[in-house]
């Protein structure tokens, strides 16, 4: 569609999140460059049509037909929105089309089938695979688990990103079948009272891709402000004989930490660090990549537009290889499946008013190292009681 010696068009379908797709497009070394803005015409969307000095649509007969792709980034049913359906005319006019998730199963199969009608490329993505730190945790995990079978999964995330926190694993793993989930556990009787406040996660165990899974969910959200308040994305960690794998944030680190296993020469040794296992050189703890993650500025600017640009790729290699949409299908309607089961187990979100939190940084809260203590016994530098300072009640003991 393109002419010769241009990227082919693409035209972004929303001005939301759309703005990271836009931005991703804007790149060198994105396969598309940005031909226009579909959106209702808010002012929003009018200063961003501006930024990229690109056409601002308000219908889809407007698109022009020399347009390759679109990337559809408005929400669908499982969000109350029309991305679905606008997915589908677009395809029915000849258009490839991205998909920012979630949809439902019967909405993406839906998609699928047009895709198929029409002979034109439809993918959906959950953009977090495509996020450089995540990416690497991924590719990690795979060579980790070529030489080692997965023994458990850790996993926590907020309920908006339910979805990708499975596709993550699946693309792990390899897929996400078989599975199976618990229902989430609940606090025993009487600790209700204990608290002022509810729990910010609910747990489940259950099995994904033939591993068994525990999985925290934050299952509340503010209303008026649905995608704020949540204390974190993504934090997943897969055990191994060998250790385990953490994803600690989903900008990072990737951190491995070697099992803490004993070797069997200390038995036998004058103190407990003569080992000559090779084990024992080990940090017990290490980052793979950067040792930090980078503030927001740089995830909204770079990793997030980078992320974007990688899955406009993934596209564009569907058009030009002519691959049949069912191949990835497949593996999101699974997704999908999961999806909801883990939806219906926490049961409905809850809702709630929040408040502007307090964000600090590590440096406000580093209370540094320990300062040595001047001599034996209390001290200023001497580590503090552990028990509760304020506690009056008499200990007993001889």
């Amino acid at each position: 569609m393109s002419a010769a010696g241009r990227r082919p068009r693409l035209v972004v379908c929303g001005t939301k999140f759309g703005r990271i797709y836009l931005a991703g497009a804007a790149r060198a070394d994105s396969p598309y460059e940005p031909a226009g803005v579909l959106a209702r015409g808010s002012e929003r969307s009018r200063r961003v049509a501006e930024h990229y000095g690109v056409p601002l649509f308000t219908e889809v007969d407007a698109v022009p037909k020399d347009v390759e792709a679109c990337a559809v980034v408005v929400g669908a049913g499982i969000n109350g929105g029309p991305g679905a359906r606008l997915a589908q005319d677009l395809m029915a006019r000849g258009h490839h089309v991205l998909q920012e998730h979630p949809l439902h199963q019967q909405e993406l199969a839906d998609c699928l089938r047009a895709a198929r009608e029409h002979r034109v490329a439809y993918r959906l993505n959950t953009h977090y695979p495509h996020v450089e730190p995540v990416r690497r945790f991924i590719a990690t995990a795979r060579r980790l688990l070529a030489r080692q079978r997965p023994l458990h999964i850790d996993a926590a995330c907020s309920f908006q990103v339910l979805y990708t926190t499975f596709d993550i694993i699946g693309r792990m793993l390899g897929g996400v079948r078989p599975f199976a989930l618990g229902q989430p556990s609940q606090l025993p009787s009487g600790a209700v009272e204990l608290t002022d406040a509810p729990p910010v996660y609910r747990s489940l165990d259950g099995v994904v891709g033939s591993v068994p899974l525990s999985l925290r969910l934050q299952n509340d959200m503010d209303p008026g402000d649905p995608d704020n308040h949540i204390h974190l994305f993504h934090r997943i960690t897969l055990h191994t004989e060998g250790g385990h794998l953490t994803l600690a944030n989903t900008h990072g680190p990737l951190l491995w930490s070697p099992r803490p296993h004993m070797p069997q020469d200390i038995r036998t040794t004058a103190t407990l660090a003569e080992s000559a296992d090779p084990s024992f050189a080990h940090p017990s703890a290490e980052p793979l990549g950067p040792a930090t993650a980078p503030d927001q500025r740089g995830i909204l600017g770079e990793l997030w537009p980078q992320a974007a640009a990688r899955a406009l790729g993934a596209l564009r290699a569907a058009v030009e290889s002519g691959e049949d949409p069912a191949k990835d299908g497949q593996y999101h309607l699974a997704l999908c499946r999961l999806t909801a089961e883990a939806a219906e187990r926490f049961g409905p979100v809850r809702l709630h008013r929040g408040s502007t939190p307090e964000v600090l940084a590590g440096a406000a809260i580093d209370a540094g190292p320990p300062d040595p203590a001047p001599g034996p016994g209390p001290g200023p530098g001497s580590d503090p009681d552990p028990g509760p300072a304020s506690d009056p009640t008499p200990r007993s003991g001889p």
